[in-house]
């Protein structure tokens, strides 16, 4: 089978600079060539990367995007040219995945592959436009819910396949022979309830902090997807000596080394219509960390409440409550390994050729059609 995956205008793959939709197809895309297909992926050209390459067999064509901005017509009308410069390159395929905005609405139906959308982020008003679509991809059923809502009538082409692990670290850490560190990775951004996290912090018993630290590790520039210069300095003033703010990591393997040095991992994210999967939490449950998440519905999907982490109750409102409360539970709790072990099992689960078992079956059954 040949197969385009076309990722949107604004980071590259390998994902130099993160990016939870271009790290998982770049290992969904590496999966597919090891079961014996053709893989074609078109990204962003920046950080030095070369306009064409392979990588494990698969064949990189990179060209001209740019960076994201906050304004939604900026970012539209940037990701249109990049759009057009890559209908310019793509090859015959027999399935074109995308994620671009505007890819579905200008290509030709079949004539690069039947289209199949990702859909990784939740839907804006734009999934009537997608009459062109083969399938609407979801990660979560979170993301179903509300693809479906927006589609008049009931839509057989909606289709939830997880997210997989991109990794599989296979060499873990007894979670109580690590550090007492509690690990956050992601955007440092105000959706992401990096400050409640802080302040709940602050708020657990003064030993406790001596105890444990906090890492934060993620973005805080603006241009990178993070609050910026101003959120930063507000996350500063509100920590003391027991909380730490590292710049992001991009490397696979330093990545998991942070995951490996944490017995607890906080995802408070406040995006109740933001966060579609939480790549993150999987990817810390893989490496053994005890996670305490949100309760944002994405979660539900692999998340067991008291068996393999913590999903926090209340509104959004009573966010730091609960985070104190979940924490102070937690660290208090002389046996983490219950939880650390079917964290570890629930991840196996969505390891990245099981999941791209799924994709295939699924270009199977509409290539038959």
């Amino acid at each position: 089978m040949r197969i385009t995956i076309l990722q949107g205008a604004f980071l590259p793959v390998p994902p130099l600079r993160g990016g939870a939709i271009e790290k998982a197809w770049q290992a969904l895309g590496e999966a597919f060539v090891r079961a014996g297909h053709q893989v074609t992926h078109i990204s962003r050209r920046c950080d030095g990367l070369p306009k064409e390459e392979k990588i494990n067999g698969v064949h990189h064509l990179r060209i001209k995007g740019g960076d994201a901005c906050s304004n939604p017509l900026l970012l539209k009308s940037r990701e249109i040219f990049y759009v057009w410069q890559a209908r310019k390159i793509l090859p015959p395929a027999d399935i074109l995945v995308t994620h671009a905005f505007w890819a579905p609405i200008l290509f030709p139906q079949e004539k690069f592959g039947k289209i199949y959308v990702h859909v990784g982020r939740y839907p804006k008003g734009q999934m009537g436009l997608y009459k062109k679509a083969t399938r609407l991809q979801v990660p979560s059923r979170a993301v179903e819910k509300a693809v479906s809502k927006e589609l008049s009538v009931q839509d057989d082409r909606v289709l939830t396949i997880p997210y997989p692990l991109p990794f599989a670290d296979k060499d873990i850490i007894a979670v109580g022979d690590r550090p007492k560190c509690v690990l956050y990775t992601g955007r440092i951004h105000p959706e992401k309830g990096v400050l409640e996290l802080v302040r709940a912090w602050l708020r657990l018993p003064e030993a406790m902090q001596k105890e444990w630290n906090l890492r934060l590790v993620g973005p805080w520039r603006a241009e990178q997807g993070g609050g910026g210069k101003d959120f930063l300095r507000k996350v500063l003033a509100e920590g003391n000596e027991s909380v730490e703010i590292i710049d992001p990591i991009f490397e696979e393997k330093e990545l998991i080394a942070e995951y490996k040095k944490a017995r607890v991992f906080v995802y408070p994210s406040k995006a109740w219509a933001g966060e579609t999967f939480g790549l993150a939490v999987l990817e810390a449950m893989s490496c053994g960390c005890v996670p305490i998440v949100s309760s944002l519905e994405c979660f539900a999907d692999f998340m067991n409440s008291g068996i393999n982490g913590i999903r926090v109750k209340g509104e959004p409102g009573h966010l730091e409550d609960s985070l104190l409360n979940e924490l102070q539970n937690l660290l208090n709790n002389p046996n983490l390994e219950p939880f650390s072990k079917q964290a570890i099992l629930t991840a196996q689960e969505y390891e990245v050729d099981r999941v791209a078992a799924q994709f295939l079956a699924d270009f199977n059954k509409l290539m038959a059609k």
